[in-house]
């Protein structure tokens, strides 16, 4: 009887599970009935008023799928308009924000190492991360000229700082209990760097990542809505706002709104995938 109690103690029910998981579905329910109803509440608006600028979520879904995923089933309903526009885009903004992630964590780690070098760049950092970043593009535009090196520097560039100041921030709040313990075990500095330095700055980094991601969405845009930009989502919007095509603007808005939100939630799982990983281990 112990031996049958001691075994079944140690499995979880059905039931205990269910528990465990009814909150999380609870939220998800939630966050999709809020969505659910900021539709409906648009859609009323939008016909009651019946204005051409304020056009209904419907409406505008169907501008959104005719122009770029209303393509044949061997392209995975990919039109010809979104793989010359959207994946572009997509690109600049891919190559901008993995420079500054790469830039940023690299620099920041030798900044937060040295209390020296952050007191000397500190300054310079925080004014730099002050700049509003599309004032900046006019700068890179005298430099490089239009085209697509102008729009990846112009997005690293302004991209880079809330990587490289949270990752310093990280690096330096490291506890110094752990830092006496890799002291007293010898640890060389890669092996610093790899098991105490970054696994502790790691949460700092993907705060600064989300915030670069979203400075590289901003900027991808408005680099692409200057002149001599001949594709892209922004100019997407340009040349639907020439045209006064309404719906298509509005279906360019749509799309932003669901590629941030969707590549938010990507990075979100990585950081949670990682963060968790690191609390097993440890």
């Amino acid at each position: 009887m112990r031996g049958r109690k001691g075994r079944g103690a140690g499995r979880t029910s059905p039931t205990s599970r269910s528990v465990t998981s009814s909150p999380a579905t609870h939220r998800a329910l939630l966050r999709l009935l809020v969505l659910l109803l900021t539709l409906a509440v648009w859609q009323s608006a939008a016909r009651a008023r019946g204005s051409v600028y304020f056009p209904p979520p419907s409406r505008i879904a169907r501008r959104a799928h005719g122009l770029w995923f209303s393509g044949p089933a061997r392209h995975l309903f990919v039109t010809d308009a979104a793989v010359g526009n959207v994946l572009p885009s997509l690109g600049r903004m891919a190559a901008g924000f993995g420079i500054a992630a790469a830039c940023g964590i690299g620099l920041g780690v030798a900044v937060g190492r040295s209390r020296w070098a952050y007191a000397l760049c500190n300054p310079v950092l925080q004014f730099a991360r002050a700049v509003p970043p599309p004032a900046l593009v006019p700068v890179f535009v005298v430099v490089l000229d239009f085209g697509t090196p102008m729009q990846i520097t112009a997005i690293a560039f302004s991209a880079v700082w809330p990587v490289l100041i949270n990752t310093a921030e990280g690096v330096r709040n490291t506890d110094p209990l752990r830092l006496d313990v890799a002291a007293v075990l010898r640890l060389d500095p890669v092996e610093r760097l790899r098991f105490l330095l970054l696994p502790s700055a790691l949460p700092r980094i993907f705060a600064g990542l989300r915030l670069s991601l979203s400075l590289s969405l901003i900027l991808m845009v408005f680099s692409e809505l200057l002149p001599g930009t001949a594709d892209g989502i922004g100019f997407t919007l340009t040349d639907a706002q020439s045209r006064s095509d309404l719906l298509t603007v509005w279906a360019a808005l749509l799309l932003l709104g669901v590629l941030g939100h969707v590549l938010n939630t990507v990075l979100l799982a990585v950081e949670r995938r990682l963060l968790g990983r690191g609390r097993t281990t440890a």
